[in-house]
């Protein structure tokens, strides 16, 4: 799983199954939006781009227990020489994104069919 599953139990105890799916929704929508704009800034050759992004990203991905893509993030962010294949970088972040996407796909079937 790339969500913690006893992240995502526990924010689904504390918020109303309308709020939790709304939760949900709101950061597949940024992981999305921010994934897209790492894979243009790698593109680009913007490291700068890059790393703003993957810092946006990193905080969204730990705030919802996504820990293996907010490493992924903090290491295309933290470096502080150029990184040497940006195309790499946001390959890894896609791959590791794309496994969240099908866990909160899950978790938002799940709590709409309760």
């Amino acid at each position: 799983m790339a969500l913690d599953p006893d992240f995502a139990a526990e924010l689904a105890r504390e918020l109303q199954p309308a709020d939790y799916i709304a939760v949900l929704k709101l950061f597949r929508e940024d992981m999305l939006r921010l994934v897209g704009v790492i894979e243009k800034a790698a593109a680009a050759n913007d490291t700068v781009g890059l790393r703003a992004a993957a810092h946006g990203l990193a905080g969204a991905a730990g705030s919802m227990g996504a820990a293996r893509l907010e490493a992924a993030c903090q290491i295309a962010m933290s470096r502080h020489e150029v990184i040497p294949d940006l195309g790499v970088a946001a390959a890894e972040i896609r791959k590791l994104a794309t496994a969240v996407l099908a866990d909160i796909e899950h978790a938002i079937a799940r709590a709409e069919a309760a």
